[in-house]
């Protein structure tokens, strides 16, 4: 039985540059030794970027459904029926139809184990939204579908150079401070540690947290979030011996390269983390969504509507999405199996030991 990964991906939004980055990633034949790659979307659109985009690039596989992929071929699995409208580089309710109707059917697949990850090329947050999809992103969307017990998403930004989560992620600025508690950045703090652990193998891995003000509050002169949330929280998780330090002033903590002493940052809203990890690495970032039962991964950037149809866009960052995708189900799987059936309690707990000397001193006596 092989053991190649099915690796779905969705088309994102048909009028960005999501199928350039798709036919130029699987135009390397040695992507198909990696994975079985099962892309859910539109024939006639893949058609029509291959027109656009000059070169060798890859050759879809046509299928109606994820039971007739093959490995070695480039699976393409033709859910969006209906003729797309395609306008390179707008934004169009037809073009967030398709996305929807691809990611819909991509993940109910996830949900059967028809397939093993997800890998997301980008959409446009505003024409996706329907009545079936009312969220600010991907992130928030996985959420409502997979958690069952409880679990929260966390965003994370992923590199080789860093790994950067977010409190809050896509959330209007005016409203962060109000959304900043104790109790969320705990928890945020529990689930990052857990995924840098489980997903990315980093044993005991070492945290910085951000601060949410300038100058991380300068001692309440900017703010108190800091001495009365952020602190504690940070306080609190060392407690539980998580291995976290914080709260750090943003600029200076980039500025002065102390990012490179940390396996993980916590920043307290999406720019303050997003703006120096895009800087420091747009075309090898991957956007993972840990804390979920399922495993998913996105190239960091978005439908890139500016340079759509003009055969510029790297596929560096999808490529890093889909290695990273199959290594964290990987190994999620070890983490998981070695914790897995562990030995029987070898004594009784304390309150059944202590009877049972007792009885045996009775029948001593």
């Amino acid at each position: 039985m092989s053991d190649l990964l099915k690796v779905g991906i969705t088309h994102g939004d048909v009028n960005g540059v999501g199928y350039e980055i798709l036919l130029k990633t699987f135009a390397d034949a040695r992507m198909l030794e990696l994975c079985n790659p099962v892309i859910y979307g539109s024939s006639k659109s893949a058609s029509y970027h291959r027109k656009v985009v000059d070169g060798d690039t890859a050759n879809f596989h046509i299928i109606s459904r994820v039971e007739e992929s093959h490995e070695g071929k480039v699976n393409l699995v033709n859910c969006v029926k209906d003729e797309i409208r395609i306008e390179l580089g707008t934004a169009s309710a037809e073009a967030g139809e398709s996305a929807y109707i691809a990611l819909d059917h991509a993940t109910s697949d996830l949900a059967d184990g028809k397939i093993d990850l997800l890998v997301t090329l980008p959409i446009n947050k505003d024409s996706i939204q329907n009545e079936h999809f009312q969220f600010p992103g991907h992130t928030e969307f996985l959420e409502d579908r997979f958690a069952k017990n409880g679990e929260k998403a966390l965003m994370i930004m992923a590199s080789e150079m860093m790994h950067v989560a977010l409190v809050t992620a896509h959330t209007p600025l005016s409203e962060v401070p109000s959304k900043i508690t104790k109790e969320l950045v705990l928890q945020k703090l529990r689930a990052f540690d857990l995924s840098l652990k489980r997903d990315f193998r980093l044993e005991l891995p070492r945290i910085a947290v951000l601060g949410l003000n300038p100058h991380a509050g300068e001692n309440g002169l900017l703010g108190k979030e800091e001495m009365e949330i952020i602190a504690p929280a940070v306080k609190e998780a060392q407690d539980e011996w998580i291995l976290c330090a914080g709260p750090f002033a943003a600029d200076g903590f980039f500025g002065s390269g102390r990012f490179k002493e940390f396996d993980g940052i916590l920043a307290m809203y999406h720019d303050q983390g997003l703006i120096p990890f895009k800087t420091l690495a747009m075309d090898s970032g991957v956007n993972f969504t840990a804390g979920l039962p399922i495993v998913r991964t996105s190239p960091d950037h978005g439908t890139a509507y500016n340079i759509a149809g003009l055969n510029q866009a790297s596929d560096e960052s999808f490529r890093q999405a889909i290695y990273m995708g199959i290594d964290i189900s990987r190994n999620r799987a070890a983490y998981d199996e070695a914790r897995r059936n562990p030995l029987k309690k070898m004594f009784f707990d304390r309150g059944r030991d202590d009877e049972k000397l007792d009885l045996t001193r009775e029948e001593h006596e």
